[in-house]
């Protein structure tokens, strides 16, 4: 009973501090304004347009392309999270109150708007709907995003299932059912107490590398450096392995696929459909 009730309260205090920090100016990523920027050295017009309107891997953009941006935000989210947990580190002891609450929620804030970034470039769908609250789906998949950037296996596989349901359906918005109440739903919850668990880990190494000012400012910045980064590339490597990151192409009824034995052609009118591009389509 014991262990039920420090679970639930690992839970609760994760899912309260990812509700909080969501809620940070700055923190959500408006999809189609990041990928029309990230994606403009790198891309024409037309791929741009597509890839907004529906995903990067629907406009055809090589994985190699997409992974040269994702680490271009990575580098850009990890500079800034690094300077601002040293400017809260640079008090000492006797602000150690007000910094560490401030540099935890900061630092998943970042969490969140790398999770998003690399979301949109490997052709996830938005994850916000403008709400001022998380909804329960959108909580769901962003407590597996972090469970895979903590390098939790379970969250892996879920992330993978999710991933697969979106890849089956060509779907537009994450699949409510399956992260609130399908099989994924309970990995979720375990993911959540272990991340609440691991968070109030965190905050304690913070705290004491916040004791000393201007040296602490030191430490704590190296030691968001020496976190961050690697949390983000495990996330970047796992999202781009999926099949929902991988180029496609266009199918259109009549035409016959060589070898696309996962392609699903509707019986009747136009569609798009996962095609990986180095299969050629029959004239």
């Amino acid at each position: 009973m014991d262990m039920d009730k420090t679970s639930e309260n690992a839970e609760s205090r994760f899912s309260a501090l990812l509700a909080a920090a969501a809620k940070l100016p700055g923190v959500r990523i408006d999809r189609d304004a990041y990928l029309r920027t990230a994606l403009r050295r790198h891309c024409s017009e037309e791929d741009i347009r597509r890839a907004t309107e529906e995903t990067p891997a629907a406009a055809g953009i090589p994985l190699d392309v997409l992974d040269r941006v994702a680490n271009e935000s990575i580098r850009y989210e990890t500079a800034k999270v690094s300077a601002i947990s040293a400017a809260t580190g640079l008090p000492g002891l006797l602000a150690m109150p007000a910094t560490v609450p401030a540099d935890l929620a900061q630092y998943v804030g970042h969490m969140l708007r790398i999770a998003q970034k690399l979301a949109y470039l490997y052709s996830w769908p938005d994850l916000f709907s403008g709400e001022d609250d998380l909804d329960d789906a959108t909580r769901s998949v962003l407590t597996l995003f972090f469970g895979v950037m903590f390098g939790t296996q379970s969250a892996n596989a879920a992330v993978g299932k999710v991933a697969e349901a979106l890849s089956k359906e060509v779907a537009k918005k994450l699949p409510q059912k399956a992260l609130t109440k399908g099989v994924v739903y309970p990995v979720v919850k375990k993911v959540a107490a272990h991340l609440g668990v691991k968070m109030t880990k965190q905050t304690f190494a913070k705290s004491v590398s916040k004791a000393v000012p201007v040296v602490g400012a030191a430490v704590s910045g190296t030691f968001t450096l020496a976190t961050f980064l690697p949390m983000s590339k495990r996330l970047k490597k796992h999202l781009s392995g999926l099949e929902i990151a991988e180029p496609t192409g266009q199918v259109i009824v009549g035409e016959v696929v060589r070898d696309a034995d996962e392609v699903n052609v509707p019986k009747q009118g136009r569609d798009w459909r996962l095609v990986r591009r180095r299969k050629e389509v029959e004239e």
